[in-house]
């Protein structure tokens, strides 16, 4: 299981119904940007989406597409949410999140984001790069010593012979943002050793652990390629987001993420009181769908990964991509600035993504997030300049600046089928815009 895992891809409150005469008056008179943010909040989907362009017949597409998946025996259930101009036009439930207990999927069922929780860590480096704690082209080292002199392992095609060699230059925060390091990217490198136990230890934490990355080899001389590193890379920068910041990685992002959009139900470790609302995990088998035997990525309760840690819902990663679509800004708060999100979505590795993870021509990659350049190439219904990012068992979003859309999809299923149901997800909502 630990092996799967390292070689995979991370509420509002409700408004008071005690409200005054003369403060439902007051509501009434709101401007339509603070009645968008109203239909937010409340996660209820607008009455009529043809107010934003949207088809409410063609809408319901999306129930049909996700439906099919259930009766095919790929996915138990799903959420399905998705928003335009800041309002939510469609948000649902679909199938069940438990099989064995026929317990129905609810809206607020929590997922494991697994990788979907690396852009929350690129918006975490971009936070601290705009108070000038961080540069992009900063090397490592700066922050962590330990990385000052790595090693590459290289190898030539056909040939069985490892040499060990002097990394060119150091490694960078661009460069771990961007999955161009070479580091943990499960190539030669890490066959060379030292290996890395799955950080389970009772007392691990992101200081202990990761500079031991460090006498880890690259797999590549960095910035060369583009070699997705599913753990190593990105768990690095939620250390340097600890040392630039002085605060522990689990709360910087509570105090300075979370809290602000009123991400009530995002956790690096599940409460208790939470659990029940877990969506169970299902694996994809010639018998049908088989649960797992495990239900969240398992490590050391003071070890928080910035690559796959996170569980949450749709309603509340919602508001992060809708943070990013505002660019910066979401429920009166600013976290970015518009020049920071539009770096964020840009791509910074030309054609080195192409055919990486599957991935066609098209496609590129940006900060955490991959991005849409050429849609027709790409074989997506997504927008040009549209990006996003999933995880290793379904939940996906991404963010349309051009169309001012937000869609989220969460499900928890094998890696198998999880790109065409991405995929399906996609045409189903973009057929469902009409202007």
């Amino acid at each position: 299981m630990i092996q799967r895992f390292q070689n995979s891809h991370s509420s509002q409150n409700i408004w008071s119904r005690r409200f005054s005469i003369i403060g439902l008056i007051a509501l009434l008179a709101f401007s339509s940007v603070a009645r968008a943010q109203l239909s937010a909040k409340t996660k209820l989907p607008i009455p009529n989406p043809e107010k934003v362009g949207f088809s409410s017949e063609r809408l319901r597409r999306i129930h049909d597409t996700i439906q099919r998946h259930i009766t095919e025996n790929r996915i138990s259930g799903a959420i399905t949410l998705l928003a335009r101009r800041g309002r939510i036009v469609h948000f649902e439930p679909h199938g069940l999140m438990n099989i064995e207990a026929k317990k129905p999927m609810r809206k607020d069922a929590l997922f494991v984001l697994a990788s979907m929780t690396k852009p929350v860590t690129g918006v975490a480096i971009l936070m601290l790069i705009e108070e000038g704690k961080i540069h992009l082209r900063d090397p490592v080292s700066k922050f962590i010593p330990e990385f000052k002199e790595m090693k590459v392992a290289a190898q030539n095609d056909g040939e069985p012979q490892v040499r060990v060699i002097a990394a060119e230059r150091e490694i960078t925060i661009l460069d771990l943002l961007t999955h161009t390091s070479g580091l943990g990217s499960g190539g030669v490198g890490m066959r060379q050793g030292p290996e890395m136990p799955w950080p389970v230890a009772q007392e691990e934490t992101l200081a202990r652990y990761v500079p031991r990355w460090a006498a880890v080899k690259l797999d590549f001389q960095p910035g060369t390629r583009w070699g997705y590193s599913p753990h190593a890379g990105i768990d690095v920068l939620a250390r340097v987001v600890e040392l630039a910041s002085h605060q522990p990685f689990e709360e910087f992002l509570q105090r300075r993420i979370f809290e602000p959009l009123g991400m009530k139900d995002t956790f690096l470790v599940l409460p208790e009181d939470r659990r029940q609302r877990l969506a169970s995990i299902y694996e994809v088998s010639d018998r049908g769908l088989t649960k797992a035997n495990y239900e969240v990525i398992p490590f050391a309760r003071t070890y928080f990964s910035g690559a796959i840690g996170l569980v949450s819902t749709a309603a509340d990663y919602f508001q992060f991509a809708q943070m990013l679509l505002g660019g910066g800004q979401w429920n009166g708060n600013r976290l970015l600035s518009p020049r920071a999100v539009e770096l964020y979505s840009s791509n910074h590795v030309g054609e080195k993504f192409e055919g990486q993870l599957g991935q066609p021509k098209g496609m590129g990659f940006g900060l955490t997030v991959a991005v849409v350049e050429d849609s027709a190439r790409a074989g997506t219904f997504r927008s040009n300049r549209s990006y996003g990012w999933g995880g290793s068992y379904g939940t996906y979003f991404w963010v349309d600046p051009r169309h001012q859309l937000v869609a989220v999809l969460m499900i928890h299923t094998s890696t198998s089928v999880i790109g065409m149901i991405q995929r399906d997800f996609e045409t189903a909502v973009m057929q469902a815009l009409i202007k």
